[in-house]
């Protein structure tokens, strides 16, 4: 869900990739930013570090 996230795409284009509700993308998010202990108040900014911190563990390492 995050490599699609990192795509940009919203929860609804999301939800038509996977065959899913937008409730189920939504809830997986929400779990997601629970994982990462990313605070509810900052909701932009959430998904915005939630793709970073993403694409920083699919970095290969040197």
């Amino acid at each position: 869900m995050l490599a699609l996230m990192a795509e940009g795409l919203g929860n609804g284009a999301i939800a038509e990739r996977l065959f899913v509700t937008e409730g189920a993308v939504h809830k997986h998010i929400r779990n997601i930013f629970s994982k990462l202990d990313l605070a509810p108040t900052d909701r932009a900014d959430r998904r915005v570090t939630a793709v970073l911190r993403y694409l920083e563990s699919t970095q290969p390492y040197p």
